[in-house]
């Protein structure tokens, strides 16, 4: 009977913690940061990721067979910073006719940052227009890192969500058009503790609430030194019935006080899934993407493999 107790709770716990494997994916799928759309002309999907001045591809389906199509803005940005012809962690969305992608410029570990913007009408090779800054920057002298760029609309007004490390998430509402920040910033989330390590935020409407996703640990560099277990990338979220504050994660725990709730960390051959956003899929529902170090192959920066769940939200929290 005891036995039979623990072996129930064991099945219990397997259960509670176990995540679904990654959906397939068949093509040119090593990917940074990814962030997807479809478009709406023929509804073939784009997938953009960091690194080659903005790398993008396409496909028929969220599975592939993914195509590269190359370099986003193949000259760089024309914001004037260290990191103009690299360019990290695109955003992606379709406004007033326009495909607009964020982007941020800056390099590894530091707070010189902006966000940037660039438009296409179709999302062809060579379409793009760089809009340059959209207002939202940062130096050594600010609270944040103007990095990782997620915008969202709210009823009629546009918000960025950004930050990376220093006091981590941050937002800010923009113009009607989306291009240019309005107004001050203010914090989101903020993990005190050790190297305050959250970044990537994607926000996402669901019902009655606001799903602040992030993810939160040590992204990169596994290949020469890896964290401890458990301190690597993973993907956590907070709620709120508002977009500019109130987020909280399934314990109550404020997101501006070190909450958030785990949604998918490693687990089997998966290592590190973060980078992270949502995607409404017309046929799978919402779904979650991101990046991740696939255990059989390497834990190279550069074998990144792109990933995706379908995401239930029956319980009022994101399972995958």
């Amino acid at each position: 009977m005891y036995f039979g107790k623990i072996f129930r709770l064991v099945l219990f716990e397997a259960f509670v913690h176990g995540y679904a494997n990654p959906g397939s994916c068949s093509g040119a799928c090593i990917v940074h940061d990814p962030t997807l759309i479809q478009r709406s002309s023929d509804n073939r999907y784009f997938r953009f990721s960091t690194g080659n001045k903005i790398s993008y591809a396409s496909a028929s389906s969220i599975k592939g067979p993914w195509t590269t199509i190359g370099s986003m803005l193949p000259s760089g940005s024309s914001i004037d910073l260290a990191g103009k012809d690299d360019l990290w962690a695109p955003d992606v969305h379709f406004i007033n006719g326009l495909y607009h992608v964020y982007y941020s410029v800056s390099t590894f570990g530091s707070q010189n940052s902006a966000l940037g913007l660039a438009t296409s009408a179709t999302m062809e090779s060579g379409s793009w227009t760089d809009r340059g800054r959209t207002g939202i920057a940062s130096s050594s002298t600010s609270a944040y890192n103007a990095i990782d760029g997620n915008l969202l609309k709210a009823g009629d007004t546009y918000y960025m969500n950004f930050g990376s490390f220093w006091h981590d998430i941050y937002q800010a509402p923009m113009s009607s058009d989306a291009t240019k920040v309005a107004s001050s910033s203010y914090n989101l989330v903020y993990d005190s503790s050790g190297t305050h390590a959250v970044e990537g935020a994607y926000m996402y409407q669901y019902g009655n609430y606001y799903y602040l996703f992030f993810s939160a640990g040590i992204c990169c560099g596994y290949d020469t030194s890896r964290p401890a277990s458990g301190a690597e990338y993973k993907i956590k979220v907070c709620r709120s019935t508002s977009p500019t504050s109130g987020f909280v994660d399934k314990m109550g725990t404020a997101c501006t006080s070190g909450g958030g709730t785990v949604v998918l960390e490693s687990h089997g051959t998966v290592y590190g899934p973060g980078g992270q956003g949502v995607y409404t899929d017309p046929s799978l529902g919402p779904v979650l993407y991101y990046h991740y170090v696939d255990t059989t192959v390497g834990y190279s920066d550069g074998q990144k493999l792109f990933g995706w769940n379908q995401i239930n939200f029956s319980s009022g929290w994101p399972v995958v």
